[in-house]
């Protein structure tokens, strides 16, 4: 490209977009790339500051800028989203189902480290929504070897780092634990709450039961959900260690694997997570999760309602992050729980 006074740019090719912005009523490109300057245009230019401009050159070595977003796009866009049009060398991805976001930290961290372009993302782990904004990609420059775009690719590698993993329409099973609640001296108010966070990700609870202090007659009830198809069964009560707490070791009784049995986040520390077999997970909802906002069953449905399985490495990073501020307004998602 070639900088020129833009008193002579008359006829000349711009190689960017120029923009404009007006405060409180708008942004945006008043020119686009590939706009041939006419005389008219020259006080407009002169109005948003540049005296001087870039006309392209063609170079058989260089990328232009919309041509470097969209090799980032390319190596970022996975499946279950789409890419926007190039607007100021900027390209957005955005998410064609509802599902869980995932980023691959290591190789995007890896690709922002290598100088002049730029993939800036939301938090992986958690839910979005068909037409949320994944992410944005960029070069710096306003053009770029072509050169090093090629060892970009080569560093991030075949796979896309990020994915949109559909939820999938799953059936639960519940199994509330506690002699209090068997005996009916409480009121069961922690299904209710199940039902309620479930429903968002396409999971409804298909079957319910309560079963006394017993460990031998909780890990029946859950072999039974899990051999009438449920897809998922959580138990809730008796995730302590006191010595009338037997769910931990009624879960395990069911030969599922543990991953595991505690949680680096608060509330929810007691958390137990196992799958079968049949990567069917068997989840110990700890108590917090019936009266505090937001807990690490929060955190952990996203994954469990795309299928993802979690594995204890998963579980171990969320301690970063992993205390809730009880805000008096809850924005969750929207804050640094779970980050």
């Amino acid at each position: 490209m070639k900088l020129m006074k833009t008193e002579k740019a008359v006829g000349q090719v711009l190689c960017h977009d120029i923009t404009q912005i007006i405060r409180g009523v708008s942004k945006g490109p008043v020119f686009r790339k590939g706009h041939i300057i006419q005389p008219e245009d020259i006080p407009v230019l002169l109005s948003v500051g540049k005296e001087h401009v870039y006309i392209w050159e063609n170079d058989a070595t260089m990328f232009h800028e919309n041509e470097g977003a969209a090799i980032l796009r390319d190596i970022c866009m996975g499946s279950h989203m789409h890419g926007s049009e190039a607007k100021e060398g900027k390209i957005e991805l955005i998410a064609d189902c509802d599902g869980l976001f995932t980023v691959d930290t290591v190789r995007l961290k890896a690709l922002n480290s290598f100088g002049e372009m730029m993939v800036a993302s939301r938090h992986g782990g958690f839910a979005v929504n068909k037409g949320d904004k994944l992410a944005g990609t960029r070069i710096i420059p306003l053009v770029i070897k072509k050169e090093k775009m090629a060892r970009a690719k080569a560093v991030a590698g075949p796979e896309p780092l990020l994915q949109v993993v559909p939820f999938q329409a799953q059936k639960a099973g519940v199994v509330t634990t506690g002699n209090e609640v068997f005996r009916g001296r409480i009121a069961d108010t922690f299904t209710p709450v199940i039902e309620e966070k479930l429903r968002p990700f396409h999971i409804s609870m298909e079957q319910h039961v309560i079963v006394d202090d017993d460990s031998a007659h909780i890990t029946a009830a859950i072999r039974q959900m899990l051999d009438q198809g449920m897809d998922m069964v959580l138990c809730t009560g008796g995730m302590s260690v006191d010595p009338d707490d037997v769910t931990p070791l009624a879960i395990k009784n069911t030969g599922a694997s543990i991953v595991t049995y505690g949680a680096p986040v608060l509330p929810g520390a007691m958390f137990l997570l196992a799958y079968t077999a049949d990567h069917c997970p068997i989840v110990g909802l700890p108590g917090c999760v019936m009266y505090a906002k937001r807990t690490i069953f929060d955190l952990a449905l996203p994954s469990l309602a795309a299928g993802v399985r979690m594995t204890a490495d998963t579980l171990s990073s969320l301690g970063e992050g992993g205390l809730c501020l009880n805000c008096p307004v809850c924005t969750f998602p929207n804050c640094g729980f779970g980050k």
